[in-house]
């Protein structure tokens, strides 16, 4: 069965001077203010679209990944997981993204690590849900 996640904007104004509360409705974990300054010029304490979708992606790379080592009988200690969305606003357009995890696992040689991190940024939803995107990769086990 299929699961639907919700999350809704109120924007307010217009696009340079207005700004918007988003809401994340299913979970009720937050609301979080929003505006095009903070996407375009300085975060300044507001949020953006990049911003959450950074948050998505690393936390779903993360999941992916811990599955796909745990199914490898080599379950990592620990993933430290980080996504960079880079946001061009005179496209506007979202150029790239860039995951960067630093990972503790035990009885795993570089290359499988290497492998594997790779596998799990191309299978994890949020990658195949941005596939129009750039997006990179740098994986570290310590």
């Amino acid at each position: 069965m299929a699961l639907t996640s919700k999350a809704s904007t109120t924007w307010t104004g217009n696009l340079p001077d207005g700004s918007g509360r988003t809401s994340l409705d299913s979970s009720g974990q937050g609301t979080f203010d929003v505006s095009w300054q903070a996407r375009a010029e300085a975060h300044g304490g507001t949020t953006n679209p990049e911003e959450l979708i950074a948050a998505a992606h690393a936390s779903c790379y993360s999941m992916a990944f811990a599955g796909a080592l745990g199914k490898n009988g080599t379950p990592p200690t620990q993933l430290d997981t980080s996504a960079e969305v880079t946001f061009d606003p005179t496209g506007p357009a979202i150029t790239g993204i860039h995951l960067t995890v630093r990972a503790s696992v035990e009885g795993l040689d570089e290359s499988d690590f290497q492998r594997m991190a790779e596998g799990a940024k191309e299978g994890c939803p949020v990658s195949k849900a941005l596939a129009g995107t750039e997006i990179t990769l740098t994986a570290e086990l310590v």
